[in-house]
C-alpha cells in the first residue's frame, strides 16, 4: 500500500499510457532514469509523449515542465519565440512615446547612394558659336521659324515647349502655305529655321524653295530638320537633290556623340547612354560627300541584329554647308530622346552664329522646408544630420560655395522621438555651416490669418526661436508654408514680412500657374522679389525609395535626362523645394540631387554655381527685367487658388464691376455710366492721387489693390 501511493507520488503510467505529473512535484523531484524510460517505451509516437499535465494553469510551471521534457523541443522553441515576441510588444509600447519602435528600426534599410560614374572625365571645352563681321544684316533679336504639318501636330507642339521653356521666340507656320516676310526693312527676321518634317522641305514647290534657300544663303542662317517615321522601311534611299542616304525604322541601342563636331557647345561627349533608344522608327544617315559630319551615333539593338555585322551608325548629321551653302543640323528622331533637347539647342546656337545661343551658367539654390516639422518616425536623426553635412561636402567640390537653405518652423523644435530630439540638437551645433531662413512658427499658412498683426506675432515667435539658438535672421528671404498669400497675393502676408525680417525676395511655384512647369515666372510687389520655385519628384510623402511612385526607376529617369535634368537645363536660376522629410529615412534628396548634379556635369559644359537667394533676385530681374510687373489674373478661375484666398466678398467685384455697356460710347461716358449705376460712388472719385474716374481705373495701382477698394465699397 505505501508502495502504491509512493508510485502514485512519483507519477505512475496507467491504461492509456499517459504519465501524470505534479507540477509540484516537477519542480521538487527529479523523476528517475527509469520512469523516463518506461515512458518512452510506452509511447506510441513522439507527438503523444506529452502529458496532460502539461497544460497547468500557471504558465511558469508549464514553462519548466516544457524545458525539461526531452521530445518537446519544438514546443519549447514555440515557447520561447512566444516568450520574446511578447517582451519586444511590451517594450516598443512602453517606449514608443520616446524612442522609435524596434520594428522601425530593424525595417530601416541602408539608404541609397548616388553610384553614377561618367565614363568620359576628360576636360572638356565648348566650340564657340561666335558672330561673323556680316551678321549684322540680322535684327538683334531674332526668332525661330518653325514649320509644323499642322497647327496641333505632337512633334511640332514639342519643339514649340522647348523654345519656350528656353524663352526663344518663335513663329510657327504651317507647311503648304505662303511663306512669312522674312525680311524686315533688309534685316533678317529669323536666326534659324525648323522643320519638324525634313521631308515637307524636299517637297517644297519651287517657288518657295529657292526663295527660302537665297534667305538661308544670304543671311547666313541654318535649318535643323526631324526625319519622319514611315510604316514601309526604305533601305539605302536617296534624300531628294542631297548627297545623302537613309535606312529608315531602325531599333537602335547605346547612343554616343562625336566630340570634335563643332555644333557641341552646350551639349559634352560624356559617355555612352547604354540600352534601348526610345522608340523604333529611327532613321539613320549613310553620307556620300565631305560637307556631312556625324554627330550622334548608336548601335543596331542586340534583339532585332543579333545576326547582322555590328558598327555604329550615325542617327544626327551636321552638314556644313560645302555642298550648296546652306548648313543643316538633321536627326534621325524627334525629341523624344533627351540627348536630342541638348542637341536642338546646339543646332539653333550653331545655324545662328550665336544668335540664339544660351548662357552656359545655371544657378542652383536647394531648400529643405519644414525643419524641425513633421511626424515622429520621419524627421532626422544624427546620423542623417551627419550625412547631409557630407553631401553638402561633396556637392561644394562641383558646384563652389554651395550651402543647403534650411526653412525652419520653431515650434517644433523637440518634438520626436528621442533620436530625433538629439538630430534637432546636432543640427543646431552646426548652424553656421547652413544658410537658414524663416518658415512660420507653426507651418501655419498665411491666408488663414486675416491681419498683419497676427501673421507678426507668429513670425516674432520663429524669430525669437532663431535669436535663442544663433541661427541667422538677416537672410532676407522667406518661403510660406504651401506658398500661401505670395499668389495670390494677401496683402498682410507682405506687410508683416517687411515689418519682422526685412523680407526681399520669396519663391512661390504658383505664378502664373502651377502647371506647366515650364511658364512659371517671377514678378516684383511691393518691393519684395518673389523668384520662381522648382520640383524636384520629392515631396513630404515620398520617403522611402521602395515606395517610391512608379518605382526607383522613375526617379532615376528623372535624374538621368528627365525631368529634373530639363528643369536645371532650361532655367539659368533653379530654386528646388524639398522637405526634411527627404533627408531622413532613406535620404532621397541627397541621392537626388548628388546623381543629377554628376550627370549634369558628365553630359553637358553648364557651370553650375549657387549664391544666396538675396542675389538670386537680383540676377534674375536682371535677366528678365519684362518680368518685374505681375500679371493680374483671375484667380477664382482656377479652383486651386480658391483655397487660397482669404475670407472676401469676391463675388462682389463680379456682379458690380461686369455691366452692360454699349459699343458707341467713349471709354469716358462707359466710366461715368458704370458710376452712375452704383448710387453709393459719386460721379467724381475724390482721393489724393486720382481726380477723375478714368484717371483712377487706368493706374496700375488700382489693379493691385481691387479686391481691397471693392470690399469696402460694398461691405
Amino acid at each position: 500500500m505505501d508502495e502504491s501511493k509512493t508510485r502514485l507520488m512519483e507519477g505512475s503510467v496507467h491504461h492509456n499510457g499517459e504519465t501524470n505529473w505534479s507540477p509540484s512535484s516537477s519542480l521538487s523531484h527529479t523523476p528517475s532514469s527509469s520512469h523516463i524510460s518506461t515512458s518512452a517505451t510506452s509511447s506510441n509516437s513522439s507527438s503523444r509523449l506529452l502529458p496532460q499535465s502539461c497544460r497547468p494553469a500557471r504558465v511558469w510551471a508549464k514553462l519548466v515542465f516544457c524545458l525539461r521534457s526531452r521530445n518537446s523541443s519544438w514546443r519549447r522553441l514555440a515557447l520561447l519565440l512566444v516568450a520574446v515576441v511578447l517582451i519586444v510588444v511590451l517594450y516598443s509600447v512602453v517606449e514608443k512615446k520616446n524612442h522609435r519602435s524596434v520594428f522601425e528600426t530593424l525595417v530601416r534599410s541602408q539608404p541609397p547612394a548616388s553610384v553614377f560614374r561618367c565614363g568620359n572625365t576628360t576636360h572638356s571645352v565648348p566650340h564657340l558659336h561666335q558672330k561673323s563681321n556680316g551678321d549684322n544684316m540680322l535684327r538683334e533679336d531674332p526668332r525661330v521659324l518653325l514649320f509644323t504639318e499642322t497647327q496641333y501636330s505632337r512633334m511640332g507642339k514639342s519643339i514649340a515647349e522647348m523654345l519656350v521653356a528656353n524663352r526663344i521666340k518663335y513663329k510657327m507656320e504651317v507647311v503648304g502655305k505662303s511663306l512669312p516676310l522674312l525680311t524686315n526693312l533688309s534685316k533678317g527676321k529669323y536666326g534659324a529655321v525648323v522643320f519638324e518634317n525634313f521631308e515637307r522641305y524636299l517637297l517644297m514647290d519651287q517657288w518657295n524653295r529657292e526663295l527660302l534657300d537665297k534667305y538661308l544663303q544670304a543671311y547666313g542662317v541654318g535649318l535643323i530638320g526631324f526625319m519622319p517615321s514611315h510604316e514601309e522601311t526604305q533601305v539605302g534611299a536617296k534624300l531628294r537633290s542631297f548627297p545623302l542616304y537613309v535606312h529608315t525604322n531602325m531599333v537602335l541601342e547605346n547612343a554616343s556623340l562625336n566630340a570634335d563636331n563643332p555644333v557641341l557647345r552646350l551639349t559634352r561627349a560624356g559617355d555612352t547612354v547604354l540600352g534601348n533608344l526610345p522608340g523604333n522608327h529611327w532613321t539613320v544617315f549613310t553620307p556620300e560627300h565631305h560637307t556631312y559630319q556625324a554627330l550622334e551615333l548608336a548601335m543596331p539593338s542586340t534583339d532585332h541584329y543579333a545576326k547582322e555585322k555590328k558598327e555604329k551608325l550615325v542617327t544626327a548629321v551636321l552638314d556644313t554647308g560645302q555642298y550648296d551653302g546652306i548648313q543643316r543640323v538633321l536627326f534621325g528622331s524627334s525629341l523624344e530622346f533627351w540627348l536630342h533637347r541638348l542637341l536642338f539647342l546646339d543646332g539653333l546656337s550653331y545655324l545662328s552664329r550665336g544668335r540664339l545661343s544660351l548662357s552656359l551658367d545655371r544657378y542652383i539654390l536647394v531648400d529643405i522646408d519644414d525643419i524641425f516639422v513633421g511626424p515622429k518616425g520621419r524627421r532626422m536623426t544624427v546620423s542623417d544630420v551627419e550625412a547631409l553635412l557630407v553631401s553638402q561636402k561633396k556637392l561644394q567640390g562641383i558646384v563652389p560655395g554651395f550651402h543647403f537653405n534650411l526653412g525652419f518652423s520653431g515650434k517644433y523644435y523637440q518634438k520626436g522621438y528621442e533620436e530625433e530630439n538629439e538630430g534637432d540638437r546636432r543640427l543646431l551645433t552646426h548652424v553656421d555651416e547652413f544658410w537658414w531662413f524663416g518658415h512660420m512658427w507653426g507651418h501655419t499658412q498665411p491666408h488663414k490669418l486675416a491681419t498683419a498683426e497676427q501673421l507678426e506675432a507668429t513670425m516674432q515667435l520663429n524669430k525669437q526661436f532663431a535669436r535663442n539658438y544663433g541661427i541667422p535672421t538677416d537672410s532676407g528671404y522667406s518661403v510660406a508654408p504651401h506658398h500661401s498669400g505670395v499668389y495670390p497675393i494677401h496683402e498682410p502676408l507682405y506687410e508683416a514680412w517687411k515689418r519682422v525680417w526685412n523680407i526681399r525676395v520669396t519663391s512661390s511655384e504658383e505664378y502664373p500657374h502651377l502647371r506647366p512647369a515650364r511658364l512659371r515666372r517671377g514678378f516684383i510687389h511691393r518691393n519684395i522679389m518673389v523668384l520662381p520655385r522648382q520640383t524636384c519628384g520629392l515631396f513630404t510623402h515620398t520617403v522611402f525609395m521602395d515606395k517610391y511612385p512608379g518605382g526607383r526607376q522613375v526617379l532615376d529617369n528623372s535624374i538621368q535626362g528627365g525631368e529634373l535634368f530639363q528643369t536645371i537645363l532650361n532655367n539659368p536660376i533653379s530654386i528646388f523645394m524639398t522637405h526634411l522629410s527627404n533627408y531622413g529615412n532613406d535620404r532621397l534628396a541627397l541621392y537626388t540631387f548628388e546623381s543629377v548634379i554628376k550627370f549634369v556635369k558628365c553630359w553637358t559644359n553648364l557651370n553650375l554655381l549657387t549664391a544666396p537667394p538675396l542675389q538670386l533676385g537680383e540676377k534674375y530681374f536682371h535677366m528678365f527685367p519684362e518680368e518685374r510687373d505681375p500679371i493680374w489674373g483671375e484667380k477664382k478661375a482656377i479652383p486651386r487658388y480658391v483655397n487660397f484666398l482669404a475670407a472676401k466678398p469676391c463675388s462682389i467685384i463680379r456682379n458690380h464691376f461686369l455691366t452692360p455697356l454699349k459699343k458707341s460710347e467713349t471709354p469716358e461716358l462707359k466710366i461715368k455710366r458704370f458710376m452712375y449705376l452704383l448710387n453709393t460712388i459719386d460721379t467724381d472719385f475724390h482721393g489724393p492721387n486720382n481726380f477723375t474716374e478714368k484717371i483712377y481705373f487706368i493706374e496700375f495701382r488700382f489693379f493691385q489693390n481691387v479686391e481691397k477698394w471693392f470690399s469696402g465699397i460694398f461691405e
